[in-house]
């Protein structure tokens, strides 16, 4: 039988950053293991039968302000400088996403300068004194109706329950700007792999000592596995066998469609908090900068409960009955968990190479990040 140093659970950013690490830079022998067919998570992108490269979990956008995550990952790929930008289709209008000066106003018909918009949110602003959910983010940053707009209805279809109910977390991820700003993200690196995301992972777990085993399930094979460590980057609650009941996670469908027509929207994503069923509309020839005269292939995205785990439901109970798993995650010997459902976390792409980084600086002893990234060994 085999013996692997490390086995790894899971083919996406966090155990393909740490197989990479292990076994580029420690010499360790690893198994990295997926229960889909394909490596890359949710990140995973494909060309379709039209030859349009498209996102088969819906958009996922590259974004980061730590130098050492960009410098790592472009050791895998070229960058193709992008710019996120989103609309929201409300009241007829297609308006900028987050809210900045030119939503408010195009939706109300006014004139405001930047210094006018900050007065004018202080005086719709609703003061709350102990802001602890994401109802309580927004109404006193911009008012109950750029709220209601915006913000109430998407969450709902979003993540199933109103922002009342939700962590202040999930809305405090979006800013609110009284310039003109329509930049989704205002990080300091903003690029998509040139060739996409899957040829990224690629590079990254062609090693020699890298094996992969993927379209299998870790729980039927584990017992005829041989390894020292195990990475897991699956639910963690899963790995214990839901000993005390199911973490909540919302889950996606999607809808892929090829259309024929140069393009479908001005931009790469059309959010619709409050007619449709679906959340927003993705076209991914805005992300990839692939050029096609005559088709646009575009992905409609419908929350649901049930389904492959996307995001952790950011609720109060749910931290509770986490911590709950984190104490028994503590107490095991030689398993790592890591990655979004390892930790039951809401993490962005970056920060997900940031933890496993930081775990492979943790096994191997080594000063910093920036080592880490840079491949420096403890002795160096």
């Amino acid at each position: 039988m085999q013996h692997y140093d490390f086995a790894i659970v899971g083919a996406g950013y966090a155990g393909s950053v740490l197989a990479e690490r292990l076994a580029s830079q420690s010499g360790k022998k690893v198994l990295v293991l997926d229960k889909r067919p394909h490596i890359g998570g949710n990140a995973y992108d494909y060309y379709n039968e039209d030859g349009i490269l498209i996102h088969l979990y819906g958009p996922h956008i590259f974004h980061t302000n730590s130098a050492d995550v960009f410098s790592y990952l472009s050791n895998f790929t070229e960058w193709r400088p992008y710019e996120h930008r989103v609309l929201a289709s409300v009241e007829g209008q297609l308006l900028p996403i987050p809210i900045n000066l030119d939503t408010v106003n195009k939706l109300y018909g006014k004139n405001f300068t930047s210094e006018e918009l900050a007065d004018y949110f202080k005086t719709v602003g609703e003061p709350v004194e102990n802001i602890k959910t994401s109802e309580d983010v927004v109404v006193s940053q911009v008012g109950r109706d750029l709220y209601e707009k915006f913000f109430k209805n998407y969450t709902k279809k979003q993540w199933g329950v109103y922002p009342s109910e939700l962590d202040k977390s999930v809305t405090s991820r979006i800013p609110t700007r009284t310039n003109q700003d329509d930049r989704y993200f205002s990080d300091e690196f903003q690029a998509m792999p040139l060739h996409g995301f899957t040829k990224m992972f690629e590079q990254m777990v062609d090693h020699p000592n890298i094996t992969l085993m993927l379209s299998t399930d870790f729980k039927d094979v584990k017992d005829s596995l041989s390894y020292d460590q195990l990475i897991y980057t699956g639910p963690v609650d899963e790995y214990f066998d839901h000993c005390y009941g199911k973490l909540p996670y919302r889950s996606l469908h999607f809808e892929h469609k090829t259309l024929n027509e140069e393009w479908h929207q001005p931009v790469a994503v059309v959010n619709y908090p409050n007619d449709h069923a679906y959340t927003r509309i993705t076209e991914y020839k805005h992300l990839t900068g692939q050029e096609h005269p005559t088709k646009t292939s575009i992905t409609f995205e419908y929350p649901q409960a049930e389904g492959d785990p996307y995001y952790p439901v950011p609720m109060p109970e749910n931290a509770e009955l986490y911590r709950k798993y984190k104490q028994l995650a503590d107490q095991q010997d030689n398993v790592h968990f890591v990655g979004r459902l390892g930790t039951y976390r809401y993490y962005n792409m970056d920060q997900v190479v940031a933890q496993a980084l930081t775990l492979y600086k943790k096994l191997v002893g080594a000063d910093s990040l920036a080592d880490v990234a840079a491949g420096k060994t403890p002795n160096e």
